[in-house]
């Protein structure tokens, strides 16, 4: 079967990582390289080139759009649809995987996910049942608190308690608030990639039927993963599959909300024979931007290191424009972007 089309499109780097041989794989993919052409690429190589097959593949996006997204240009790619394949956000999969194994999971058939109003609601309802100060220990702070610990895997048991005030109460609320979701049956955003974590760790019979499943597992936007997720991730992949993430350590903006740009710099201790592709043609950016980007970013000593190019042209030289406030900044920008349109040239390319 002539496969010449899933790599006649692509640029070196791309080809390289879309057919890489390797059991794991890292992709450091700077902005505007085709990150999610090169993953549909893979996907449908391994379809076509290695005929494996769709019931065996696992691709993890972090929104319900990309996901979308990505199953549509597989399909679109190889005409064909595939109903097989599992593609989907870290919540999606792990949300699907509880509801087939509601029971090992310690879970009603019928629970419940409370969005973040709900559990706002329930945890102002906790501090008053145990007479907690909210004006001390706002609402929002503790359920800042009981995510971030769930992010990091930490049931209340886990965490190492410290002999202070603010520690004592965030524990008392946090465990409160696992016996009130208990009983209701209920579970949060955080709950349910924890829950799912769990699940396998606690039955190996489930993991190894998902990890005999799942053979080829692919990841997006690696660099916004967090503790929990790289663990779920570390777990499934085993010691025998193919794992392929995809990220940028250059591109790491979601600190605030438990992602870990440092799944991607461990990657390679955690698998050791894993292979390192960077896709440093760039497709949206002139000369002159990457330029300036990766001199300003050789300066984060922390990176694995790639500098991006594009054989585009040389582009507009930068400049700065210091705004009186947010109102001179959106006039100065829309009359930036007409001007632009007013010469002929595409929304797209501004």
């Amino acid at each position: 079967m002539d496969v010449s089309y899933i790599l006649d499109s692509l640029n070196e780097q791309q080809r390289n990582a879309v057919a890489s041989p390797a059991q794991s794989l890292l992709v450091l993919a700077g902005a505007g390289s085709g990150k999610t052409r090169v993953l549909v690429h893979r996907i449908a190589w391994l379809l076509q080139a290695e005929h494996v097959s769709p019931f065996s593949v696992l691709a993890v996006t972090f929104t319900n759009k990309a996901a979308r997204e990505m199953r549509g240009r597989i399909e679109e790619l190889m005409e064909q649809s595939f109903g097989g394949m599992w593609v989907g956000t870290f919540h999606g999969l792990a949300h699907r995987l509880l509801r087939s194994h509601w029971q090992e999971a310690g879970l009603p058939e019928d629970f419940h996910i409370l969005d973040a109003d709900d559990q706002l609601r329930l945890i102002k309802r906790i501090n008053r049942t145990l007479q907690i100060d909210e004006e001390r220990w706002p609402a929002k702070q503790c359920q800042w608190y009981i995510n971030s610990q769930k992010d990091e895997g930490l049931r209340a048991d886990n965490i190492e308690h410290f002999d202070d005030d603010y520690t004592r109460t965030m524990l008392d609320i946090y465990k409160a608030y696992e016996e009130a979701c208990d009983r209701g049956g209920m579970i949060d955003f955080g709950e349910i990639l924890l829950r799912a974590h769990e699940l396998w760790l606690k039955n190996p019979q489930i993991l190894q039927h998902y990890q005999q499943r799942f053979q080829y597992v692919l990841v997006d936007e690696f660099q916004d993963t967090n503790t929990i997720q790289y663990a779920w991730l570390r777990v499934l992949a085993g010691a025998g599959n193919q794992l392929m993430v995809v990220g940028d350590d250059d591109q790491s903006i979601y600190g605030w909300r438990g992602a870990r740009i440092e799944n991607i710099q461990q990657f390679g201790s955690d698998f050791p024979d894993s292979d390192i592709v960077r896709l440093e043609q760039n497709y949206r950016s002139t000369s002159n931007i990457l330029n300036a980007a990766n001199k300003l970013i050789a300066h984060n000593q922390g990176r694995l290191g790639k500098n991006l190019w594009t054989d585009g042209a040389e582009g507009e030289l930068i400049s700065l424009y210091e705004a009186f406030n947010e109102q001179d900044e959106a006039r100065f920008i829309v009359d930036r972007l007409q001007d632009w349109l007013n010469g002929g040239n595409r929304r797209s390319d501004a």
